[in-house]
Parts: structure tokens; C-alpha cells; sequence
């Protein structure tokens, strides 16, 4: 899924702020096996079980592909061997984040996500990106100190308060530095594309057969950009577009979520455990955030406090999926009556903070992938002191100690075969517009159209578009563009 840094607050219904997001890459030189790359390209996986039918292995890639000879890291793979039907080769897929590991996700969804005619033609293979999880992870927080930077009030109503958030961006950005600082250069989606460009020989295949969600379609996208000759077959399912700005992708993801609570609510609303009625809905959800403004609502979960961030990051979580709207009426109508017991623990899930209170490098993965996608050092150098003073909130990039070059710019991938992007009509984080102007961006897109709710449209339930993309992979030929699947 494409995540948000900071916590959205619905204050109406329809009407979220979101917080910190970005936005894509610069474009980047491809690089050639030529370029001292060649033992890279030319390794093959040593694949092991690893329980459940699964087969895992490393993959070798250089730190810097500008310095081949130069310090390695591993990247973490995972594949589920095709059954039943006549194999046509490998197809990678990256579930998004940025930051969250595809090797686990892989793992739990596979046969559930992708349908039966998928998984008889293609080995599923996924990794852990450069920087997540098992390949190299960045390292930032300890579990105390994440904790406590989780329940920071993202909504500042005071100078104080507002200074107190960028002291939590600020120390992020300090803890990252000092705890994976010769690692942070070299984390940004472009090098994750190359990566997976040398994955792509590792298994075999002389082109690519690729699935992206969310943030998935940028790090796709990108790679097209970069190899055009080498792509088989894209989708891009809950596209990004690469073009938008930074404070235009944060204005779209808040209009997005407020969709995905509109359609939330008039469905709440036929329901017989809805916890507000037409009249009630706004009273409601206003009294709420009153509330949690004031004070945490009770935790009868642990020991933590139950804060307006981690309650709202529940909500926010909640809405990604038209399946956990039950969840989100239980849960909205406990913390009515002042219990954020359930919020919280949602939030945990959405954070990946487990039973055993420690965290993923989620977050701190999202923050130093997105720092590099899209740097915000100038504003912060034009802004030091009305952020310091607590003016100007701030995000961890404006005080992120690398410096990036990137800019915003359509991405066109020039030469590349048909690229399939998919658009789910009301999808809260990734807005239907984004996949209309990827679509419209590359060369060779092709837009299939979702009418449903919901992040992402494939193996969601919608037997159009599992069809429709499974053809597209297997015979290489996309629908016609601007095909419609119906509402489910």
C-alpha cells in the first residue's frame, strides 16, 4: 500500500489532512551489464525451502551501481513455484510501502491475492527492496522511542505543540543518520529498479513480467524508464503519478481518503451496528477529535496512551479496505464512548508494530526511501528559522542529512511494450486521477478502470479485472483502453 507519514484526522465527514507525503523520481541513466556489472547479472539463485511451499534465496547488488567493485549488500527473494499448467516464467511483484517487505507479504497473500490461472503459468516471486526488511535494513529507532514518536500530535493546534512535532521529525532524522548513515544514499526507487533489473537475470528471464501495488507502480514505472527493451508485461495497479508535486500529492491523498470515509459512512449508514446516524455522523466525528485533542482515550490494552495520532492512524488504516468497514463501525463506535482499545491496535497493524512490542523498519524504510524520492533540504534551509521557532511544521526530509537532486517529472518509458495501469475509482490512497495521468504518461499505458472501493483492484474480488490482467500477462495483450469493470 502507499503509506502516509503522518496521520490523517478526519475533522468532517468527506474532509481529511493528510500528512507528510511525496512524491517520484528524477529520471536516471540506465546501467549496462557492461558497466562492471557483470558478475551481478551473470549469478544465479541458490533457492532453499522455506516452509509452506515457498523456495528463498539472496540476491548480490553493489551499495552504489556507481562503484560495482565496491561494498555489496544481499536482497532478500522469495518465489512459490508455479503448479498445475504449462510455466511461462517468473513474475515479480512489489506490494508497496514504500518500505514494507515483499518477501512476508508474498508469503501471506500469494495464494489468496493472485488467482489459481496466475499461479499455474508463473513462478510469484517478490524481495525485500534495498533498505527493508531482510535486504540491508535501515535502522533507526529503538521500540521506546518509536513508540513515543507514533503518538506525537501530527495536528499542532499550538506553537508548543508544532515544535514539539518537529523535534520528533527532527530526532527521526537524527537516529537514522546515526544508526544507518552509510546506508541512506543509496536506498532511493531507482536503485531498487536497477536491483531489480539484476534480479530479472538472476531468474532467468531475458524480459520482465511485473505487478506493482501502489507505491509498486512508481518503483514499475521507474524501471520501465530505465529498461524499456527489457519489460514483457507491467500492471500497475493503484497507480502513482510520478508528476504530481509535493504538496498537490498531499491535497490528492487527503480528497482520496475522504472519498473512501464518504462511501464508508452512506454504507455505515444501512447497517444495523453503525455507531451514528445521518443526522448524529458529523456531531460525531467532531466530537471526537475534540476529545482526543484534550486527552487519550482509555487503552485497556497495555500500558500506552491511546493518542489522537494512533487513533486516527487506526481510522486511516481501516479505510484501505472495503473488508475491514465492519472493523472500522466496531471500532468507531467504542471510541464514541472513550475507549480507543481497538484504534490502537489497528494502528499497530498499520504501523507493523507486533505482539511482542517491537516494530519492522516500516517507517523508517518509507522515510528514507521517500527523502530520497523527493528531498525537501531547500525548504527547510529557507524555512530553519520559522521551524525551529514552531511557526512551520516540518516533515523528517526537511532535516534528512542527505541531499537529493530529484525532481518531479512524468515518466514516459519510451520503447516499452503495452503497460497495463490499473484505477480503482475510489481508492483512498492512491486517487483514480493518478492512474488516469500515469496512463496518459507513458507511451505505450493503458488504462483498465475499477469501479470499486478500496486501495488497489486486483484479487480484491472484482472477477473483471482478475481476468483482465491475468490475460494481459499471459498473452502480452491489454484490453482496450479505458475498459470499465463494473462495481462488485
Amino acid at each position: 500500500m502507499r503509506r502516509l507519514l503522518g496521520i490523517i484526522t478526519p475533522l468532517v465527514i468527506g474532509l481529511l489532512s493528510a500528512g507528510f507525503v511525496t512524491a517520484g523520481p528524477a529520471a536516471a541513466q540506465p546501467v549496462r551489464a557492461s558497466d562492471g556489472l557483470n558478475a551481478y547479472y551473470g549469478q544465479r539463485l541458490a533457492w532453499a525451502p522455506c516452509k509452506g511451499g515457498f523456495q528463498c534465496a539472496k540476491l548480490k547488488v553493489p551499495l552504489d551501481y556507481t562503484k560495482p567493485s565496491g561494498k555489496r549488500i544481499e536482497i532478500a527473494v522469495i518465489r512459490l513455484p508455479a503448479k498445475g499448467g504449462k510455466r511461462l516464467g517468473s513474475v515479480v511483484t512489489n506490494f508497496g510501502g514504500p518500505g514494507g517487505s515483499g518477501v512476508d507479504v508474498l508469503r501471506a497473500t500469494a495464494k489468496t491475492k493472485f488467482t489459481a490461472t496466475l499461479r499455474s503459468r508463473f513462478d510469484l516471486v517478490s524481495f525485500d527492496p534495498r533498505g527493508v526488511g531482510a535486504s540491508a535494513p535501515v535502522r533507526c529507532m529503538p521500540t521506546a522511542v518509536a513508540d513515543w514518536y507514533h503518538s506525537v500530535d501530527d495536528t499542532p493546534d499550538s506553537r508548543a505543540e508544532v515544535k514539539m512535532y518537529n523535534y520528533a521529525q527532527l530526532r527521526l532524522a537524527q537516529a537514522c543518520q546515526a544508526n544507518s548513515g552509510a546506508l541512506l544514499p543509496f536506498v532511493g526507487t531507482p536503485n531498487a529498479a536497477r536491483d531489480m533489473d539484476v534480479l530479472r537475470a538472476a531468474l532467468g528471464e531475458s524480459r520482465l513480467t511485473y505487478v506493482g501495488f501502489s507505491y509498486g507502480t512508481l518503483l514499475g514505472a521507474t524501471y520501465a524508464d530505465l529498461f524499456p527493451a527489457r519489460v514483457r508485461a507491467l500492471v500497475l495497479d493503484g497507480a502513482e503519478d510520478p508528476s504530481v508535486k509535493a504538496g498537490d500529492f498531499g491535497a490528492d491523498q487527503s480528497a482520496g481518503f475522504g472519498v473512501a470515509f464518504d462511501s464508508f459512512a452512506r454504507d455505515c449508514l444501512k447497517r444495523k451496528d453503525c455507531p451514528f446516524t445521518k443526522r448524529t455522523a458529523v456531531k460525531r466525528m467532531r466530537a471526537l477529535h475534540d476529545r482526543t485533542e484534550k486527552a487519550p482515550l482509555v487503552n485497556t490494552y497495555d500500558g500506552r496512551q491511546a493518542t489522537q495520532a494512533l487513533v486516527y492512524t487506526g481510522i486511516q488504516g481501516l479505510l484501505y479496505d472495503q473488508g475491514s468497514w465492519p472493523a472500522l463501525r466496531q471500532a468507531l463506535g467504542q471510541a464514541f464512548k472513550g475507549d480507543g482499545t481497538l484504534l490502537l491496535r489497528y494502528a499497530d497493524g498499520y504501523n507493523e508494530r507486533g505482539p511482542d512490542a517491537t516494530y519492522t523498519n516500516l517507517m523508517e524504510a518509507h522515510t528514507a526511501i521517500d527523502c530520497l524520492d523527493h528531498p525537501t533540504w531547500r525548504q527547510a534551509l529557507r524555512h530553519a528559522k520559522a521551524i525551529s521557532s514552531g511557526k512551520l511544521m516540518a516533515g523528517p526530509c526537511d532535516f534528512w542529512p542527505v541531499r537529493s537532486k530529484t525532481v518531479n517529472k512524468a515518466i514516459h518509458a519510451k520503447g516499452a511494450p503495452p503497460i497495463l495501469v490499473v484505477g480503482t475509482l475510489r481508492d483512498p490512497a492512491t486517487p483514480y486521477k493518478w492512474a488516469k495521468a500515469l496512463a496518459a504518461q507513458l507511451s505505450s499505458g493503458v488504462l483498465l478502470s475499477f469501479d470499486g472501493d478500496g486501495h488497489t483492484a486486483y484479487g480484491t474480488g472484482s472477477s473483471c479485472v482478475d481476468r483482465t490482467v491475468d490475460r494481459y500477462l499471459i498473452t502480452r495483450v491489454p484490453p482496450r483502453a479505458g475498459k470499465m469493470c463494473p462495481k462488485i
